[in-house]
């Protein structure tokens, strides 16, 4: 017997599984209908970072506005300060980036302090704190400016390598807890980073991904290349 949608012409339906390229639209304001999960992105895998931008890809695509807010990244001998997301992002409408990170790695010998590296995870809390308060003054609700400042409010706030800053005693665990506990029930909240289980996070959030490593090259001496680890 035929399937009933075997009477209707599915070449005219926009959709990749009837063979049609769906068209792209202009991108402008609007508002998530079901946002305000928690996600949790940790392992020691690579794609942690990777997975997250692919959100805020995807959310401003449908035009939220969307705000990265980086952790520990402050850049090394190994990669160009000028990573190939920042160029991305500042192409797209409403997605926007800081960086909060130090240069060099904490608690490596590469002529970095690691007081410094404290410092300035500090000042990424704080930070956090502003952003997420901010969206807690705006109506989550309804459609964001894209070119506006995140201090007027975002519906979906990326902490990357927030989880590292714990991990490493940089900041407090409360503290990442603390985020949570604060941010409004529409805001959509992702936190990236470390390679230990975030046990303190089992009860908060809504998603937690682990990303396992089976093979990597950086184990054979591969140093990050440009176009795929910045």
């Amino acid at each position: 017997m035929d399937s009933p949608d075997n009477d209707a012409d599915t070449t005219d339906r926009d959709t990749p599984g009837a063979g049609v390229t769906p068209a792209a639209r202009e991108i402008t304001p609007a508002a998530p209908e079901e946002f305000g999960l928690v996600q949790v992105w940790w392992g020691d895998g690579k794609g942690k970072t990777t997975a997250a931008l692919g959100m805020g890809i995807r959310a401003a695509g449908h035009g939220y506005r969307v705000h990265l807010l980086q952790f520990m990244k402050g850049g090394a001998d190994s990669v160009e300060p000028d990573r190939g997301e920042y160029n991305a992002i500042a192409a797209l409408p409403g997605l926007s980036y800081e960086n909060t990170g130090h240069y060099g790695w904490h608690g490596f010998r590469d002529g970095s302090a690691d007081d410094d590296h404290a410092a300035k995870a500090a000042g990424g809390l704080d930070r956090a704190r502003e952003l997420i308060d901010a969206a807690g003054d705006a109506d989550l609700t309804e459609p964001l400016p894209l070119s506006g400042d995140p201090e007027a409010g975002v519906h979906l706030l990326i902490l990357d390598e927030v989880l590292y800053a714990a991990d490493r005693g940089l900041i407090d665990p409360d503290d990442v807890r603390g985020l949570i506990e604060a941010k409004p029930d529409a805001l959509e909240l992702v936190l990236t980073g470390s390679h230990t289980h975030p046990d303190y996070l089992a009860d908060d959030a809504d998603l937690i991904t682990r990303v396992a490593k089976e093979k990597h090259p950086i184990d054979a001496g591969q140093r990050a290349r440009k176009g795929t680890e910045f």
